[in-house]
């Protein structure tokens, strides 16, 4: 398939079990039907899990709130193709 910008091959990659078309000329990324919900879908049980997991750190009483935050979360993970 070809990048609607600018015409190079697109790439597919696995991220997560979503299947994501990206251009590695334009950094372009293409969503088939049903993915951008797989995404949003595991991102907020993602969100879930790791609020459960402070909330368990707090009553363990770490000596801070919050725990220890994950830097980017899925989307970073999912768009990140360097």
């Amino acid at each position: 398939m070809k990048c609607p910008i600018d015409g190079s091959n697109l790439v597919i990659a696995e991220r997560s079990g979503v299947e994501i078309d990206y251009c590695p000329q334009c950094r372009g990324v293409w969503l088939d039907r049903g993915e951008l919900d797989k995404i949003i879908d595991r991102s907020a049980a993602q969100s879930e899990s790791f609020a459960a997991r402070d909330r368990r750190m707090d009553d363990e009483d770490y000596g801070h709130s919050g725990g220890r935050k994950r830097r980017g979360g899925l989307l970073a993970d999912l768009f990140d193709f360097d």
